[in-house]
């Protein structure tokens, strides 16, 4: 399509590859948003709900914890459980721009600026 223009079809190329890949970043940015995460602590007593994007969408304690004198015991289990969702959220955000990049070629290592 753009033989014998040199310089210019290779630009061409590159900035249609670049579009391409802007695309299919979006679509995995769209698809990290509907992944649900879940983490917990306490055996399950506090669960937490996360985007793979990291962004905390619920929370589920078991009513048997809510006894006041156990408010410290209750805030670290959410606090344990929040912070298990995101990084299983980070984990998976991690798979998923792997599947990306492998997909375009590009090093298992190779880091995207997001």
């Amino acid at each position: 399509m753009f033989k014998g223009l040199g310089s210019i079809g290779d630009m061409a190329k590159m900035m249609k590859a670049a579009q391409e890949m802007q695309a299919r970043m979006a679509e995995v940015q769209d698809s990290l948003a509907r992944i649900v995460i879940m983490g917990e602590a306490g055996a399950g007593l506090v669960k937490a709900r996360c985007t793979a994007r990291g962004e905390i969408t619920g929370l589920d304690i078991d009513p048997a914890i809510l006894v006041p004198s156990e408010k410290e015991v209750v805030e670290d289990l959410i606090i344990a459980a929040l912070k298990d969702a995101q990084a299983k959220a980070a984990t998976r955000g991690q798979q998923e721009m792997a599947r990306l990049t492998e997909g375009l070629g590009l090093p298992a290592d190779f880091k995207l600026p997001f």
